[in-house]
C-alpha cells in the first residue's frame, strides 16, 4: 500500500465540514504525497480556507532559526497569515472569531526541541479554550516510530520553554497526531480533536522507506542525514562550536578554528567507531561579516535504524569540551522565544543546570548520562495513544 499523508486522505474523504470556515496552521514544507502545497490543494478542492497561521520559520519554512516572524499575506492562496512565532504562540479569540474549524498540517523532525510540535499544542489548547473542532493532518515521523530508539532526558517542567513545553523525551518516536492525542487527554484540554491518520505506514519505517522526495522542514535540515544527527548535534548550539548553519552541511558538521582535529578524530574512532564515522572537512562560515574557512569534521551515521543520536551527540560534546579546556565555551543562543539566549543547554536537554554535569570526569558523567537517557516510562505513558503498528 502506498504511503498517504493525512492531507491526502482528507482530500479523498471530502468531509462535510469542508464548507465551514477553516483556519489552517501550515507552511510550505506541508505538501501532498505528490508534492503539491497542502493549502493550495485544499483550496482547489473547495475547502473553505479563510485564514492561515504560520509557525517558526514562517509560511515559507525558510525564516532564520529563532527569528521573529511577522504577519503577512500568502502569495499562493491570497489569504492573510497570522504569525504564531511573533508576538504570540497561541491564536487569540479575535483571531478565531470568524473560524469554525482549526486545521493543522506541518511536517515534523521527531525531536522535542523542534518547535512545530509546540505550535501544535498551542493550536489544540486554543481549540479547547474557544470551543473549536481541531483536525491534525498526520504525517509519519522521519526518524520512525520504533520506541526502542526513544531517548531522554525527559523534560523537567520547571524549565518549560518553547523548545520543551511538556514532559516527553528528546527523541519521542511518535507522530504529531499521536502526541496530539496524548496531550489532549493527559493535560485535560479535552478539545474536540480528530487525527486524520496516514495510511501505508509501518511503525518502524523511517524516511528512507517512504519513497518520497525530501522537503526541508526548516532551512538547516536539508536532508535526512541532518535530521538523524540533529537530536544530538543541536546541543552544540549552546557552545562556541559551529554546527554549519548556512552551509550545505548544517547539522552534519561541527567546527571551530581551535578544534584539534587529530585528537578528536582519534578519540571518536576509538570510542564511537560502531556508531558513526567522521571526515575532516573545512567549511566557509560567515564570522563577523567575513567568510572564513573553518576547520571541522563531517559526521556520517553508519546505521540510522540503530543510532542513538542523543547519546552520541552528548558524548561528542563532552569529548570536544574536555579536549579543549582553554578554548571551549558555553554560549547563549538568543531567539524570539528566548531573547537573552540564556540556559540554552538546559532548555535543550530539559534538565536544570545542565552545564554542571559536563564538569564531571568522564566515567561518572557516563553513569549519570545513562540514567538520564533511559525512558522506559515513556513507552508506558504513550502506549494508549499510538495509532500505527
Amino acid at each position: 500500500m502506498p504511503l498517504l499523508f493525512g492531507i491526502d486522505r482528507i482530500l479523498q474523504q471530502q468531509p462535510d465540514w469542508k464548507v465551514k470556515r477553516i483556519g489552517l496552521l501550515t507552511n510550505d514544507a506541508a505538501k501532498t504525497s505528490t508534492g503539491k502545497s497542502s493549502r493550495l490543494a485544499l483550496q482547489e478542492q473547495g475547502f473553505h480556507l479563510v485564514k492561515l497561521f504560520s509557525p517558526e520559520h514562517g509560511i515559507t519554512a525558510e525564516g532564520a532559526d529563532g527569528a521573529k516572524i511577522e504577519n503577512a499575506k500568502d502569495p499562493i492562496t491570497g489569504l492573510s497569515i497570522i504569525s504564531l512565532y511573533g508576538e504570540k504562540f497561541m491564536p487569540t479569540e479575535s483571531d478565531l472569531i470568524d473560524i469554525d474549524i482549526l486545521l493543522f498540517d506541518i511536517p515534523d523532525a521527531g525531536t522535542r526541541f523542534y518547535t512545530y510540535l509546540w505550535s501544535m499544542t498551542y493550536w489544540i489548547e486554543a481549540a479547547s479554550k474557544f470551543n473549536k473542532h481541531v483536525f491534525i493532518l498526520d504525517r509519519p515521523n522521519p526518524l520512525g516510530g520504533s520506541l526502542s530508539l526513544a531517548e531522554g532526558p525527559m523534560l523537567d517542567e520547571t524549565i518549560s520553554s518553547f523548545i520543551g513545553r511538556f514532559n516527553i523525551p528528546i527523541k519521542h518516536q511518535c507522530t504529531l497526531g499521536e502526541l496530539a492525542r496524548y496531550f489532549n487527554v493527559t493535560l485535560n484540554w479535552n478539545a474536540q480533536l480528530s487525527v486524520i491518520e496516514c495510511s501505508g505506514i509501518k511503525r518502524e519505517a523511517q524516511f528512507y522507506d517512504w519513497n518520497k522526495a525530501w522537503v526541508n522542514p526548516s532551512p538547516a535540515l536539508q536532508n535526512m542525514e541532518a535530521a538523524v544527527l540533529y537530536p544530538g548535534l543541536c546541543f552544540f548550539e549552546a557552545t562556541n562550536v559551529s554546527v554549519g548553519r548556512g552551509t550545505p552541511f548544517s547539522f552534519e558538521w561541527i567546527g571551530a578554528d581551535w578544534l584539534n582535529i587529530p585528537a578528536i578524530s582519534m578519540i571518536c574512532q576509538h570510542i564511537l567507531s560502531e556508531d558513526f564515522k567522521i571526515e575532516n572537512l573545512k567549511l566557509p562560515l560567515i564570522i563577523n561579516g567575513d567568510v572564513v574557512e573553518t576547520k571541522g569534521i563531517r559526521i556520517k551515521v553508519i546505521d540510522p535504524y540503530h543510532y542513538d543520536a542523543v547519546l552520541n551527540g552528548l558524548l561528542l560534546l563532552k569529548l570536544v569540551k574536555d579536549a579543549h579546556p582553554n578554548d571551549f565555551k558555553w554560549m547563549p543562543y538568543p531567539t524570539n522565544a528566548n531573547p537573552t539566549g540564556e540556559n540554552h543547554l538546559s532548555l535543550l536537554l530539559g534538565i536544570p543546570d545542565a552545564e554542571k554535569i559536563f564538569d564531571l570526569p568522564l566515567q561518572p558523567w557516563l553513569q549519570q548520562l545513562g540514567k538520564l537517557l533511559r525512558v522506559d516510562e515513556w513507552r508506558e505513558m504513550i502506549a494508549p495513544y499510538l495509532l500505527y503498528s
